[in-house]
Parts: C-alpha cells; structure tokens; sequence
C-alpha cells in the first residue's frame, strides 16, 4: 500500500540495498561518541562499523528501511525474546570487549515484556543531518508500530537524538547506560498506541 505521506518515499530494503544501508549508517556514526568510544582508531573506525553493521543485517528480525540518504534498522521482538548475542567477531580485534561489554550492559535494559519493535540504528549522512531526515524515517517506523498495535524500543547515542525521541513520544526508561569510561545510551521506551 501507497500512503500519501512524504515518509512513504522510505522503502525497505532487500540484499541488494546491504551495502547502500551500512555505507549511510558508516557515514552517519563516523563522528558518534559512541562509536568514538567502541572504534577510537578513527583510520580503522569506518571498516569496523561496516562489519558491525553487516552483522546487525543478518539478523533473521531485521527490518532496513534507505531513505536517499538516511538509513534504519529496525528489529520486530516477540514478547520475552531477547537479542541475538553473538560473540564479537574476531575482526573486532581488542575493540570486541568493548563491544561485549556494552552489548551484555544494554541487553540487561532492554525490556522483554511484550511485543514491540526495536530501533537498532538509525542515521542520516552528515551533509544532510538537520534536514528532517531522521524525523521523516522515525514516523515511518512508529506508523508501522502503531499500525501493528506494537511499543518501540531504543538506546539514544546522544543528547541530540534523545531529544528526537523524546518528541516522538519515547520515555527514557531509566537512567542511562554507561560502562567504564563510556558515553552515555539512554534507553528509550514508547507505549503501544
């Protein structure tokens, strides 16, 4: 179905859109603290991402959405199913306890009690952040959650994007995550609607 709105130019992607969704979300994290903090040698940053995000697209929930130049990826959670954990890879390198170390704290907040849909990643390419991009892509996901009678969940990497979700009307859900010298992730929570 066609909908008459400006986010129904956002498509999901297939197979041959992988490396079109992980090159925007590479681009649009380059600078993230977060990503900072998990890749901190800036020359090798943008091929561990590239994998990082290689792997959240083989997940058997996911669900990628290309907007030109912005990128989602969203995961459909049954009630009481948690992430898929795998162990870094060894790509990662020394970079991989951090990202473990990270991932257990984050599964830990996640929540399990019902039904709902997981914004994983989310970016728009730097030239373009502002424009209403990420705004545009984000209504998309919730009209399909709230089309499905399903919450939204997801971990904000930055004071900036909290502040889009607080907007769409996500809740923090307690304070946020920090592991040893970490920036924060504030873990974000919308009812169903």
């Amino acid at each position: 179905m066609v909908e008459d709105t400006p986010y129904a130019l956002v498509r999901q992607t297939n197979d041959a859109d992988r490396q079109a969704v992980s090159d925007v979300l590479v681009e649009a994290f380059m600078n993230d603290p977060v990503a900072c903090w998990l890749f901190p040698a800036s020359a090798e940053r943008g091929r561990l991402q590239a994998h990082f995000y290689g792997q959240l697209l083989d997940s058997a929930a996911v669900e990628a959405y290309l907007m030109g130049e912005g990128a989602s990826v969203w995961l459909a959670l049954a009630a009481g199913q948690a992430l898929e954990e795998d162990a870094p890879s060894s790509v990662f390198g020394e970079n991989g306890a951090r990202l473990q170390v990270l991932g257990q704290a984050l599964a830990e907040r996640h929540p399990r009690g019902e039904p709902h849909l997981y914004l994983s990643c989310m970016g728009v390419v730097r030239g373009r952040q502002g424009a209403g991009l990420g705004s545009l892509m984000l209504r998309h996901g919730l009209a399909r959650a709230d089309a499905d009678g399903l919450a939204a969940y997801l971990e904000a990497s930055s004071p900036r994007s909290r502040a889009l979700y607080l907007r769409y009307g996500f809740e923090d859900l307690g304070e946020p995550v920090l592991v040893a010298d970490s920036p924060p992730l504030w873990p974000m929570w919308r009812p169903r609607r």
